[in-house]
């Protein structure tokens, strides 16, 4: 996720920062799912700092790493999203991506649990390995759980923020696969303060309206 282990303490530690800032400005319980993912994205940061001082390998930090980015991402993104989005759009759009998105977790919780899963130091980047059937078809069901939930959200600002996580998915990915450096920690930066104004600008819990006698 990010090019060194330093980068990714500092990284990490900044964006579980705005972690704590969205949780602490969340008005609706029903936000804070996804208002805590930058909490999530700051800790599997963390994690991978361990797997650069580790030489990666198979070790406990290399699996905590697999299991944050694959199956638990798969899940937690659309339900976070189910959760904040409009009820008349919470049936349509984030609730077939979160089905999706169990599905998808299944075979990758499988894979991790058979393993093995490995990390390997290719100059400024990571390459982690994990055996599972039928790759293009997992990636594109986590694609679509991830980052199709908040397309398809029915929130606006969510829809921006889904554009921003495709867009800079690709380029993180394209430049990762050239093994050039990985970006992944300063695309997560960004996201992260972009879901803060999302939250920042969130009204107080739905639903509740004052009554007058």
């Amino acid at each position: 996720m990010c090019w060194s282990a330093t980068a990714d303490l500092v990284a990490g530690a900044g964006v579980a920062a705005v972690g704590v800032a969205c949780v602490t400005r969340v008005r609706d319980g029903r936000d804070l799912p996804l208002a805590a993912l930058p909490l999530l994205l700051g800790a599997h940061q963390l994690i991978e700092a361990a797997v650069w001082h580790a030489g990666g390998g198979d070790g406990a930090a290399t699996v905590a790493w697999a299991v944050v980015a694959l199956p638990l991402l798969a899940v937690w993104v659309p339900a976070g999203v189910w959760a904040a989005a409009p009820d008349g759009a919470r049936r349509r759009g984030p609730a077939c991506a979160l089905a999706v998105g169990l599905a998808t977790a299944a075979v990758l919780a499988y894979g991790i649990a058979t393993g093995p899963v490995t990390a390997e130091i290719r100059g400024h980047t990571v390459g982690y390995r994990l055996d599972v059937p039928h790759p293009p078809l997992l990636v594109a069901g986590y694609l679509l759980a991830t980052v199709g939930s908040l397309l398809l959200s029915g929130d606006r600002r969510l829809l921006v923020l889904g554009v921003v996580a495709g867009a800079g998915a690709a380029m993180c990915f394209a430049l990762w696969r050239l093994e050039f450096v990985s970006t992944w920690c300063a695309f997560a930066a960004v996201w992260s303060v972009l879901l803060f104004d999302w939250v920042r600008r969130r009204p107080a819990a739905r639903g509740l309206t004052a009554r007058t006698p």
